[in-house]
């Protein structure tokens, strides 16, 4: 089933009140709002497929979807880059509903309370974090709240199910209690009152089942309902809908040019367009279309709409290193006869109760912490994770038990940009996060390695054996930094959180308002994490959902 007829209202031309391009955390979120007031239609366009498969409910399934290239994963490369020794980073991206957070490892995370108060600061009013939480609140149902009771932090009646894991693993525990032995405080909630310490991740999860936000914002939640405007009577939503380019009458967007089923159409939006397809798509969709740098537009043949210098720029990343350790424990996931056997068990145990090992988001543990005493807000933060991972996207052979623990530099100063390969939306665009181009980066991805062989060093994993692999040149305790900065270069990658590349603010370099209307045009917004002007400090996608909230009610506020 690839589309939802909405009611009577909508004409047979294809002419909606709103059309939402991208059906990902944030377009799920303001689409499914909008279509909360009755009077309205909305129709939500997504290039890529359904969310019902196996692969998209089943928690453990990320380590198929999120590694490699399909019909739900777009699994962009960046350009060579300079600071990783020329290696290209892997950029995977959801496709389909859901977008990543369909195939994301579903750690929910917010951030720090100083991060949206920075944006207010930039001039971003109706951003600080008094201002967004009541979005993250009214977003969520979180199992930690007490249902009909005030809670100032969370909230319990919202779409989108955030839980405690049912099934915690053996060695997530013993993270935790070295990283307490490595002299970092316990922390229940990354969410709560501090962010600095180590403890278990929330996941967006619902009775051990992945819970995106198409399941949240757009089914009813049974993973058999194969319906897709959650009872919306105005929602239409259409996958397999590629959108070309936003059209204009002037500088007023008029609607969406489509391709869908090999035939081209055009869609026409009775009062505004809302872009929600990502920091990669949604600068490209707005170039295509005529609104960027004007020069680099005339250069790929495109008539200018809007010269607006700052579309594509700003791109900003968590830069993500790995230290593995080899461990021979079936508790641990990796390819072998015994942990095969395991995870048949696993699976029978899954099938029953929707508890165990199939039920792992895989990152189940972390820590924040402050690289330097001085700093207002942690600065690095580490996911310690059940199986041997290093390189995204480059796996060469099936690796064997054991665990890896990543680390990322929270706010990295190095900035890239976005840019058109082709005027053709079907195209890759050209990715250059510009990794590493400001030294203080390297500087935090260091202190995030010395902080993780220390949590390694400790008895609580001590006791389970093992042997960190490939670390044999740093030497003993903090290590040789030469050998750790060569080592960095040559294996740091992703960790899949790009924003940044419609930057909201108030400066010459701005590609929305604080409303997320675009700038110089009109009935045009962006609303996802390509609005972000700074990263927050954490996992993206829980931001990347409140963005969506809150665009719906600016929406309705200028209706």
């Amino acid at each position: 089933m690839s589309s939802n007829a909405a009611n009577g209202r909508v004409q047979a031309a294809g002419e909606f009140d709103y059309i939402v391009v991208g059906a990902g955390s944030a377009g799920c979120a303001v689409a499914a709002r909008l279509a909360e007031d009755a009077s309205v239609t909305v129709a939500l366009l997504e290039s890529g497929p359904d969310d019902h498969h196996y692969t998209v409910w089943t928690p453990i399934a990320l380590a198929k979807t999120a590694l490699n290239a399909g019909p739900r994963n777009y699994a962009y490369y960046s350009v060579p880059q300079p600071g990783l020794n020329g290696r290209r980073s892997y950029q995977p991206r959801g496709r389909g509903l859901g977008g990543s957070s369909s195939i994301n490892g579903m750690v929910y995370i917010r951030g720090h309370r100083n991060d949206y108060d920075q944006w207010r600061e930039l001039g971003c009013e109706g951003w600080g974090f008094d201002d967004v939480l009541p979005y993250f609140r009214r977003s969520e149902a979180n199992q930690r709240s007490a249902k009909g009771q005030e809670d100032l932090l969370r909230g319990d009646n919202g779409p989108l199910h955030v839980s405690d894991l049912r099934s915690p693993n053996v060695f997530s525990r013993r993270f935790i209690d070295a990283a307490r032995q490595a002299g970092l405080p316990l922390n229940h909630d990354f969410n709560g009152a501090q962010q600095d310490g180590a403890g278990l991740y929330q996941v967006t999860q619902h009775n051990g089942e992945r819970w995106n936000s198409a399941r949240a914002y757009l089914h009813r939640g049974d993973a058999n309902d194969r319906g897709m405007n959650g009872g919306r009577k105005g929602l239409t939503v259409l996958t397999d809908t590629q959108t070309l380019r936003i059209e204009f009458k002037g500088r007023r967007a008029t609607g969406v040019r489509v391709v869908r089923a090999g035939v081209e159409q055009s869609l026409r939006a009775r009062r505004e367009v809302i872009v929600s397809a990502g920091a990669f798509n949604s600068p490209q969709l707005l170039m295509a279309s005529g609104i960027g740098p004007a020069e680099h537009l005339r250069g790929h043949g495109i008539a200018v709409v809007h010269d607006l210098p700052g579309v594509g720029e700003n791109l900003q990343d968590h830069l993500d290193v790995t230290i593995q350790k080899a461990v021979n424990s079936t508790d641990l996931f990796g390819y072998s006869l015994r942990g095969a056997a395991r995870m048949v068990s696993e699976i029978a145990r899954y099938r029953r109760n929707r508890t165990g090992m199939v039920s792992s988001n895989i990152a189940e543990a972390g820590a924040f912490f402050r690289s330097r005493p001085e700093l207002a807000e942690p600065d690095v933060q580490l996911a310690f994770v059940l199986a041997l991972v290093g390189n995204r996207g480059n796996a060469k052979k099936k690796p064997g038990h054991g665990y890896s623990c990543h680390a990322c530099v929270l706010r990295p100063e190095s900035r890239g940009h976005v840019r058109l390969n082709s005027a053709d939306m079907r195209d890759v665009p050209l990715i250059d996060p510009r990794f590493l181009s400001a030294e203080a980066d390297m500087d935090g991805m260091v202190a995030g390695i010395r902080m993780i062989r220390r949590i390694y060093a400790q008895d609580a994993l001590m006791q389970a054996g093992g042997k960190e692999l490939r670390t044999d040149g740093f030497g003993p305790g903090d290590g040789d930094e030469r050998a750790i900065r060569d080592f960095v270069r040559d294996n740091a990658d992703s960790i899949f959180h790009p924003v940044g590349t419609c930057k909201m603010g108030v400066d010459d370099l701005a590609v929305v308002d604080p409303a997320l209307r675009v700038r110089g045009v009109e009935g045009l917004r962006v609303a996802d994490a390509s609005v972000m002007p700074t990263l927050i400090g954490g996992n993206t996608n829980a931001p990347a959902i409140m963005i969506g909230e809150k665009a719906a009610d600016l929406i309705r506020a200028a209706a």
